[in-house]
C-alpha cells in the first residue's frame, strides 16, 4: 500500500508532464485576450508559453533540496498534504492568469514549490520500507509520475468534448489534486526503527569490500561519486525532459518531411503521447529492477547506449515517422530510468540515514538538466538557417547531435565516477 499511494500521489505531482497537451489552449486563450486591445496580435510565442514549463520544472528542483529535512522531522503524511495542497493550488492560480507573464507566479512558482515538497515523500517512504527490493519499489513509485502526462491529455481532451473551456479544465484538476494527495498522504509513514522485511537480512560483503556507511548530506558533496550522480542525472534529464517538451513540434517537422497533412500530423502526435508515456512510465520499474541488478553505474552506462542510439537514428532519418516513434519512445523511456536510478543510486552509495536531503540535493539535476535542455533547444531551433523555399525542415535536428554527444560526456563520467564511496576517517 505504501507503494500505491507512492503511485497515486506521484499521478497528481506529475501533471506538469501534462502542460503541453494545455499549452496550446492557454494560449489560444490568451491570445484572445490580447485581441480585445490589439486585433491585430499574434498571440504569445513559443517562447513565452515555454518558459512557465521551464520555470516549474526549475522550482521544483530547487525546492527538494530545502523540503528534504523536514520530511523527517515533520513527518511524511504531513510534508506530502502540504505539498500536495500547494500543488493544487498551483494549478488553481493557473485559470486566474491572464497572460504567460502571470502564470509563472501563479501556477510555475506555487505549484513548482507544492510538487518540490511532496516529490520525495513517496521515495523516501518506499526506499525504507524495501531495502531488499529498493530499485524496483522506487521506480514503481515513481511511475505514476510518467504516467501522468498520458491521462490528463486524455481528460483534457475528454473534458473539451463537453464543451468545458480550459481554464474551468484547469481549476478541476487543481481541486482534484488537493483532495487526492491529502487523503492519500494520511496513509504515508516510516517503518520502526531497525525495521527490515520478513526473513531478509542486509546482504555481507564481500571478503575486502569496503563496508557501506552512512553520509550526512555535507560529508557525500565531497565524494567524487556524489560529483559524477549529479553531472550524469544532469544529462540523463537533460535528454528525457526536452524529449517531452519537443515532441510537438519534431514531430511536425518530421512528418511534414514524410509528406503528411498537418491535420494528420497532429492527430498522430497526439495519439503517440500514450505509449510515450508508458515507455516513460515503465522505465521506471524497469531500470530500477537492473538497478538492483546490474548496479547503478552499469545501468546508467545502458540508458547513455540507448539515448546515443536513439538521437543518431532521428539526426539521420530526420523524415521517418518510424524513426521519430523509436527515438521519442527511448528518451521518454531513459528518463523514467534515470528518475529511478539517481534515488536508488543516491541510497545505495549514501545510506539512508540522511537520504531525504541527500536525494533532494541530487535531484537540483534535474532542474539544471530541465532549463539548460529547453533553452538550448529552442536556441538551436531559433538559429537553425532557413533556406527560402526549402519543402524540408530540420530547425530541431541539430539539438540530437548535441545530445548525442553529451550522453558520450556522461557515459565516460559514470564509467570514471559512478562507484561506491569509501569514508574517510575522521
Amino acid at each position: 500500500m505504501i507503494v500505491v499511494v507512492g503511485i497515486i500521489i506521484q499521478l497528481c505531482l506529475g501533471a506538469i508532464y501534462a502542460y503541453g497537451a494545455v499549452r496550446l489552449d492557454i494560449s489560444n486563450y490568451f491570445k484572445a485576450i490580447m485581441a480585445i486591445s490589439d486585433p491585430a496580435t499574434k498571440g504569445p510565442t513559443p517562447f513565452d508559453m515555454t518558459w512557465p514549463f521551464i520555470i516549474f520544472l526549475a522550482v521544483f528542483a530547487l525546492t527538494m533540496p530545502l523540503a528534504g529535512p523536514y520530511i523527517q522531522k515533520m513527518g511524511p503524511k504531513k510534508v506530502a498534504m502540504i505539498g500536495g495542497a500547494l500543488c493544487g493550488l498551483g494549478w488553481i492560480g493557473a485559470s486566474f492568469a491572464g497572460s504567460p507573464a502571470m502564470l509563472i507566479p501563479l501556477y510555475a512558482v506555487i505549484g513548482g514549490v507544492g510538487v518540490g515538497i511532496a516529490y520525495g515523500v513517496p521515495i523516501t517512504c518506499s526506499a525504507q520500507w524495501f531495502p531488499d527490493r529498493r530499485g524496483l519499489a522506487v521506480g514503481l513509485t515513481v511511475l505514476g509520475f510518467g504516467f501522468s502526462s498520458a491521462l490528463i491529455s486524455y481528460a483534457t481532451l475528454y473534458l473539451k468534448s463537453t464543451g468545458m473551456q480550459i481554464m474551468n479544465i484547469l481549476q478541476i484538476y487543481g481541486i482534484a489534486f488537493i483532495i487526492i494527495t491529502v487523503v492519500a498522504s494520511m496513509y504515508l509513514r516510516f517503518p520502526p526503527a531497525g525495521w527490515k522485511p520478513a526473513g531478509w537480512s542486509p546482504p555481507t560483503p564481500a571478503a575486502g569490500a569496503a563496508q557501506k556507511i552512512d553520509f550526512m548530506r555535507n560529508e557525500m558533496t565531497k565524494t567524487s561519486a556524489f560529483k559524477g550522480l549529479w553531472l550524469c542525472y544532469t544529462i540523463g534529464a537533460l535528454a528525457g525532459l526536452t524529449a517531452i517538451g519537443i515532441v510537438g513540434p519534431v514531430g511536425k517537422e518530421v512528418m511534414t518531411n514524410a509528406g503528411m497533412a498537418a491535420k494528420d500530423s497532429s492527430a498522430l502526435v497526439f495519439q503517440l503521447i500514450l505509449p510515450f508515456a508508458i515507455c516513460n512510465g515503465l522505465g521506471r520499474p524497469i531500470f530500477g529492477t537492473l538497478t538492483d541488478k546490474l548496479t547503478p553505474k552499469n545501468t546508467a552506462l545502458l540508458t547513455y547506449v540507448l539515448i546515443i542510439v536513439a538521437c543518431l537514428l532521428m539526426y539521420m532519418s530526420y523524415s521517418s515517422v518510424m524513426a521519430f516513434v523509436i527515438c521519442f519512445a527511448l528518451l521518454w523511456g531513459c528518463l523514467g530510468a534515470w528518475l529511478a536510478i539517481a534515488p536508488t543510486a543516491t541510497a545505495t552509495y549514501f545510506g539512508m540515514k540522511d537520504n531525504a536531503k541527500n536525494y533532494g540535493l541530487v535531484f537540483t539535476a534535474y532542474g539544471v538538466g530541465a532549463v539548460v535542455g529547453g533553452i538550448v533547444s529552442a536556441q538551436i531551433a531559433a538559429t537553425t538557417p532557413v533556406v527560402a523555399g526549402a519543402t524540408f525542415l530540420d530547425a530541431y535536428r541539430p539539438f540530437f547531435l548535441v545530445v548525442a554527444a553529451l550522453a558520450v560526456v556522461g557515459a565516460v563520467l559514470a564509467f570514471m565516477l559512478m562507484k561506491p564511496p569509501v569514508k574517510k576517517a575522521a
